[in-house]
């Protein structure tokens, strides 16, 4: 039986860069990122304050160059942030045609493209009313985008951090190489760790345990699943501090 889940007042989204291009594309898919913010959109329409953190990996892996010795790693990573931001601005702009306002804010300073991130101004924009899209990581080299997303969560005093995954959950194995893995309901951040069940990286995980951030784990591509996050229904995983 399901656990009974509390409902959202604002919340973190962390959107990975696979999911503006589709199933193993790279570049903006036109209808993927259509689907994300139509979601996006609805999820906001519904009550919650709403701010998403996006990766870049559909742009440029820049892990991949530094690992293959092409690039040094803090080069690597700028270019990874430099490809959140083409996503940040895609889906401000893709949520902005449906009617809903939204800010793009970036941790690296580009004001002709996007405003920078400043913790007060977030907030005051999303009480607003108004959807804020976080690109640019933290600003700073050899961080994920999972540590951006518990990082901005506590700064904009989240209620959770809504993953969105390609999978409707956490599993004991990777469902798609174990077909008899089986889908947690629920679980804390300390099991997450100790089973290394790749929820988040280590950093991200361990700023949301001394923060008291929970974390669902959810598949977006069904649709309604954000909303249903936000209003507390048993959607996916939820791991909890």
């Amino acid at each position: 039986m399901p656990t009974q889940r509390k409902k959202f007042s604002r919340v973190l989204l962390k959107l990975s860069g696979e999911a503006f291009s589709g199933e193993g594309g790279f570049g903006v898919d036109s209808d993927e990122l259509r689907l994300i913010a139509r979601e996006i959109v609805e999820a906001h329409r519904a009550g919650a304050q709403m701010a998403v953190v996006v990766g870049g990996g559909n742009i440029i892996r820049g892990a991949q160059l530094a690992r293959d010795g092409l690039v040094h790693r803090s080069t690597a990573d700028y270019m990874g942030m430099l490809g959140t931001v083409i996503n940040g601005l895609a889906l401000r702009e893709a949520i902005t045609e449906l009617g809903q306002a939204a800010r793009c804010m970036t941790a690296i300073d580009i004001p002709a493209v996007a405003e920078p991130f400043i913790r007060l101004r977030a907030i005051r924009h999303m009480e607003r009313g108004e959807i804020v899209v976080l690109a640019g990581g933290i600003g700073n080299p050899f961080f994920t985008t999972d540590t951006t997303a518990a990082l901005r969560a506590t700064e904009l005093e989240c209620d959770a951090i809504l993953k969105a995954t390609k999978v409707d959950g956490v599993y004991t194995a990777d469902p798609k190489k174990h077909p008899d893995a089986t889908r947690f309901d629920t679980l804390t951040i300390k099991q997450a760790l100790d089973q290394k069940l790749g929820v988040m990286d280590m950093t991200a995980l361990t700023m949301c345990s001394e923060q008291g951030l929970p974390i669902v784990v959810f598949d977006f591509h069904r649709p309604g699943n954000i909303a249903r996050a936000v209003a507390g229904q048993p959607v996916g995983t939820i791991v909890s501090p």
